[in-house]
């Protein structure tokens, strides 16, 4: 299981993947990405995202490994598979059917910490300058809502989270995208 090491607390994320019973590799090069069998892409900022993985000649790469093999996106990582983004427009990886709009909830100051129920159990979700899915299409299941927004969301191989999971010590969201694979 593969962690993009680009940007963003990947080290936490590859911890919950530990939690949930995976080992987690560091995935910061096209070498390193043909090594894995899934990849979590996590949360940061995701123009700067865009940027690196330019960079880093990820681009084309991450498209391809989407294409046959299953991604969990958190926060930028789910704007980054989302097939529409707004606010602004930019463009992504669009290996789901979702529509983002990006920072959503507002700036910084409005970033929050709620429960959602995950399974029937309250599960804590931390969103920091989180997108809001705004549309599922029809092959995405929706697995957790707050405020009456989609918050957790799979389609096929895919899964993103609009909130960080890995900030918290609760494994269920990466056992969530394990028992997928």
């Amino acid at each position: 299981m593969g962690v993009l090491a680009l940007q963003g607390d990947f080290a936490a994320h590859a911890q919950s993947l530990q939690q949930a019973g995976a080992e987690a590799v560091e995935v910061r090069t096209r070498e390193s990405l043909a090594s894995v069998d899934a990849l979590v892409m996590p949360g940061g900022e995701s123009t700067t995202m865009l940027k690196l993985m330019s960079y880093e000649n990820l681009w084309e790469p991450l498209q391809e490994f989407g294409a046959s093999k299953p991604i969990f996106g958190t926060c930028a990582g789910a704007i980054l598979l989302a097939k529409h983004v707004t606010s602004p427009s930019q463009i992504s990886l669009a290996l789901m059917d979702l529509d983002v709009e990006r920072n959503a909830y507002g700036r910084q100051l409005d970033s929050h910490i709620a429960q959602v129920d995950l399974e029937g159990a309250p599960l804590e979700a931390v969103f920091i300058r989180a997108p809001i899915i705004r549309r599922v299409g029809p092959a995405g299941k929706v697995w957790a809502t707050h405020r009456g927004d989609p918050v957790l969301v799979t389609e096929g191989k895919h899964m993103v989270a609009t909130f960080h999971p890995e900030l918290t010590c609760d494994p269920r969201v990466h056992a969530i995208f394990l028992r997928q694979l």
